[in-house]
């Protein structure tokens, strides 16, 4: 039930954020506050990353508790709600320090469908985490996808 409530909330984020930019309810505070705080969960993805990363790169003993409460907390991420975060005007076309893509609020984006894909790479990853390293290993591949389908797709590349 998580991928299709992400792939509607995705929708009806970019739709709410559309009709309150189009009534100018959207202010440059806001837009700033979106972005930091977007910024921040991307880094709260990066931190969790790291652990489940290490382990699976053998640059840090396996540990299935600290496997699981990795992949616990990226769950927890892909499941909050981002729909104030993703603000029309807050692209890096429209705001220096943001690395967002307008190609996210383009019509005929698949950036919700990008979301529901690390959505179900999430809830594999919670699944394998604790079980064993190569279990860690084997979902590894599929997460790190999700998230990088994403940045190739809506991220500005770092030169």
């Amino acid at each position: 039930m998580r991928i299709p409530f992400f792939a509607c909330l995705a929708a009806a984020a970019v739709s709410v954020a559309a009709y309150a930019v189009a009534d100018g309810h959207i202010s440059d505070e806001q837009i700033e506050t979106s972005i930091k705080a977007r910024q921040s969960h991307m880094q709260l993805y990066s931190f969790h990353m790291a652990t489940l990363g290490g382990m699976a790169q053998d640059k840090m003993p396996y540990d299935a508790a600290a496997a699981s409460a990795a992949a616990d907390s990226i769950v927890a991420l892909t499941t909050l709600s981002q729909s104030r975060y993703w603000l029309p005007g807050s692209d890096s076309d429209s705001v220096e320090g943001s690395r967002a893509l307008p190609a996210i609020w383009a019509e005929g984006s698949d950036v919700g469908d990008k979301g529901a894909a690390l959505v179900e790479a999430a809830l594999a990853m919670q699944e394998a985490a604790g079980t064993d390293l190569d279990a860690l290993k084997a979902a590894m591949g599929p997460l790190g996808g999700a998230c990088g389908d994403c940045h190739r797709s809506y991220r500005v590349r770092n030169e």
